[in-house]
């Protein structure tokens, strides 16, 4: 029976982890322990999941007695990203193992610091990046092992984000690069750290352009420069176009925030200093909402990213170019938002010399295109003896995808190529004993 503690009672922590550990795996693995700064929060978790009520509950102060009293084997960090380096450090630090949401940690130093803590104890740490579980994303990984595209020269990824969900970062707390790393790191990391996977390769260097074209106070749709709104109590969101777009006039409006409880706008959110309603035309909103990149690896391969947080519609096209042929896929993301036909994902593969192949797939029930709950089995049951290649991450997987985060906004704002190992090998006052 393995123990976990929680740290960070948030909404993905009761429904992708909580829930499940409390059903499905069960019979070997088991809570603990709940950590949060808002109590409130282990009332909501206890209600929901009444097989909790006899598990302590801390707060951040009490994190290294909640291990010894609970005597956890893994800290599950499921909190806001700025609180993840923390509590991986000290679980390190207390020998014991750590499964964090991604980003692992906001930026390049503290990743650094996480790759040597890791190196200093007993305890591992795995990240959560669910985007490397995706049916058509694993399919993908095994013909480049096949050897079906020869030696990747290139990859094109071009991300689109609705208006409903790009709005939503700007809406919360991740309008804040000191807390979130900027979208760069936030978003981005997911697909960084997939086209690392794929390739099997070190990014080295980036330049990027990046803009914030559509949020902030002047965003073209601002209907009126003043900052410090919610939509909640808004009197000109009838006149905000992406309130009007989610938002009908007749009905319930809803808060629909996967990384939230949350009812109603007109009513007061709960917890403690958190709203999910922020006006997205604030004045204080400083970070990007569009990027352009490219990478290069240490292996020859090269990586053109886009990405759009303000897009009628939700996914991405992909190409990989190899020296024997070529990868092409397009998914369309959240059906229930786009409001046209639009095709199946499919794989299309070119040899170079040779006819085109259309591979169709058996979709995975689950979020993340079914990555979420395969990502869950290696998690708790341990990784797929039937698999033939590595798929969770770790630390320095983690790392790399924030270095390349860090390495795109850095470019954007100092206007050159920027050295990934210079970002995350930089000088650090890490000392694994500090605690």
């Amino acid at each position: 029976m393995k123990k976990y503690v929680i740290c960070g009672v948030s909404n993905r922590a009761l429904e992708m982890f909580i829930k499940p550990i409390l059903n499905e795996f069960s019979k070997e693995n088991q809570i603990v322990g709940l950590l949060d700064s808002d109590p409130l929060r282990f009332s909501i978790c206890k209600e929901k999941y009444p097989k909790l009520e006899q598990v302590p509950t801390f707060n951040p102060e009490q994190f290294e007695t909640m291990i010894d009293q609970t005597k956890a084997d893994y800290v599950l960090v499921t909190g806001r990203d700025d609180t993840h380096v923390d509590y991986i450090l000290r679980a390190l630090y207390k020998q014991v193992n750590v499964i964090t949401e991604k980003p692992m940690v906001t930026n390049a130093a503290d990743a650094y610091k996480v790759m040597l803590a890791e190196a200093e104890s007993k305890g591992k740490v795995i990240v959560t990046f669910n985007y490397r579980y995706s049916t058509f994303h694993r399919k993908i990984k095994e013909m480049i092992l096949e050897g079906k595209v020869g030696r990747i020269t290139s990859i094109d990824l071009n991300w689109y984000i609705d208006t409903y969900h790009g709005a939503s970062y700007f809406k919360r707390w991740n309008r804040s690069r000191e807390i979130s790393g900027g979208l760069s790191i936030h978003k981005s990391t997911h697909h960084f750290d997939l086209i690392n996977w794929w390739l099997d390769q070190r990014p080295e260097e980036v330049f990027a352009y990046g803009a914030l074209n559509y949020f902030g106070e002047n965003g073209e749709a601002n209907p009126r420069k003043e900052s410090g709104r919610y939509c909640g109590t808004c009197d000109v969101r009838n006149n905000c176009s992406y309130f009007r777009r989610w938002n009908p006039r007749i009905g319930t409006t809803t808060v629909r925030d996967d990384h939230l409880l949350a009812g109603v706008y007109e009513k007061e959110v709960p917890y403690t200093n958190y709203r999910p309603d922020a006006c997205i035309f604030d004045e204080e909103i400083s970070i990007e909402d569009t990027y352009v990149a490219a990478v290069k690896y240490d292996g020859g391969s090269m990586l053109s990213y886009s990405i759009n947080f303000s897009a009628p519609y939700e996914g991405y096209r992909l190409a990989i170019n190899g020296t024997k042929g070529r990868i092409e896929t397009t998914e369309y993301h959240e059906p229930s938002r786009i409001p046209f036909e639009y095709p199946e994902q499919k794989i299309d593969y070119y040899p170079i010399f040779g006819g085109k192949e259309t591979i169709e797939l058996v979709k995975e029930p689950g979020g993340h295109g079914g990555g979420d709950p395969i990502l869950l089995a290696d998690l708790f049951l341990g990784p797929d003896p039937a698999r033939n290649y590595e798929i969770l991450a770790g630390a320095e997987s983690g790392a790399y995808s924030i270095a390349v985060g860090e390495g795109v906004w850095r470019s954007v704002a100092e206007k050159k190529p920027i050295n990934i190992k210079e970002v995350l090998y930089q000088k650090t006052d890490h000392q694994l004993t500090k605690f």
